[in-house]
């Protein structure tokens, strides 16, 4: 790595970036990190400090076809203007990871939540109500899997909570070979866990609904107050969305922390494939239907309906695996049919400019 740029070794910088960022050959842009952003404009962080950062026109035009927008965590090519603490992003460099879902709604889009994670904390809250929910933490798994960074399961609270053992088991049986943590944020135990995996230039996405206690985790993390956090309600333990924006944070020893709005719908993105992260139970089990286009429905021969009447497996996982993929599968319908129109729209375009052309002639 060039030495004008270890610096940002400490923001997640390294080798793969600075390939891409090389291969840009952007005349005057130096690369920066996406800290956080709004509707036009970003806050992002350089090797000398914090610039302001507008999109491009080019990027802002051509962006949406390829859903290249900056989002947190993203690594860009920004043009600083001189005698000012602003830059204009003129591209978005290839991540290496994404946490994607689909965007409230009707409409089948793509909306990144977070870009360039090693690690996604899943936080669930032990206080009752709606903070603790399988169901829920399975649909965080199947994005997580689908982003290409390693979910890590975390429980806080543990400091009111009598059965924390009973916790953990129920979430070993939808979440296996994923590491899970019991912590609290309010007593600052089991935190050193949650550090070992914040080394320098590491990020790690903080998800879960309101509540759960991510931001206290964060503050619990930085040492400090930084995050707002608020009080949950009493009657389903629900929090009142103190963060309001998502925003990468650097830790004192190095790390790097994104905190996000609580999510009160988790839209899935992905595939069908993203599954076998979040179910592999079901789909090794399914390795020995008698049939292999098997649905896991009535069939005869259906191994995963052998283990569901043998009390190998609970009704409400496999519930969750057909519901899950029936969403995935009309999910990539949805795509396709887009992308013919995309296509159609296209074609529609280039015969009104080849017209056009020849009537210009």
């Amino acid at each position: 790595m060039d030495d004008t740029n270890k610096p940002l070794a400490r923001l997640g910088w390294g080798t793969f970036f600075q390939e891409k960022f090389d291969v840009l050959n952007e005349p005057g842009t130096v690369p920066a990190r996406v800290i956080s952003e709004s509707k036009g404009s970003c806050q992002l962080i350089t090797a000398d400090g914090e610039l302001t950062g507008v999109i491009a026109g080019k990027l802002r035009r051509h962006g949406g076809l390829d859903n290249v927008f900056p989002a947190v965590g993203d690594w860009v090519a920004v043009k600083p203007l001189p005698g000012e603490d602003k830059g204009i992003i003129q591209v978005v460099l290839p991540r290496k990871s994404k946490f994607s879902r689909k965007v409230a709604g009707e409409l089948t889009a793509e909306q990144v939540v977070s870009a360039n994670v090693d690690n996604v904390f899943i936080v669930s809250g032990l206080d009752g109500g709606r903070n603790f929910n399988l169901r829920r933490i399975e649909r965080y798994l199947v994005l997580a899997w689908n982003s290409g960074a390693v979910p890590v399961i975390v429980l806080n609270k543990i400091d009111i909570c009598h059965d924390v053992n009973d916790y953990i088991s129920a979430v070993q049986s939808i979440a296996p070979g994923v590491a899970i943590h019991p912590v609290s944020a309010k007593e600052r135990l089991g935190l050193d866990i949650l550090r070992s995996y914040l080394t320098e230039g590491r990020t790690a996405a903080f998800l879960g609904s309101s509540g759960a206690g991510k931001s206290a985790l964060v503050n619990a993390l930085l040492g400090s107050e930084r995050q707002q956090t608020g009080e949950v309600r009493g009657d389903d333990r629900q929090g009142r969305h103190t963060t309001t924006k998502r925003e990468l944070i650097l830790l004192a020893d190095g790390g790097i922390v994104i905190d996000t709005p609580g999510m009160r719908e988790i839209q899935i993105w992905g595939s069908e494939e993203d599954l076998q992260g979040a179910f592999g139970d079901i789909e090794a089990m399914a390795l020995d239907c008698r049939f292999n286009n098997c649905r896991h429905e009535s069939e005869s021969g259906c191994a995963v309906l052998e283990a569901l009447n043998n009390g190998h497996l609970h009704p409400s996982r496999l519930e969750s695996y057909h519901k899950i993929k029936k969403e995935l599968l009309f999910l990539a319908a949805k795509e396709d049919q887009n992308s013919r129109l995309q296509e159609k729209m296209r074609g529609k375009r280039f015969s009104k400019m080849v017209k056009q052309f020849k009537k210009d002639r």
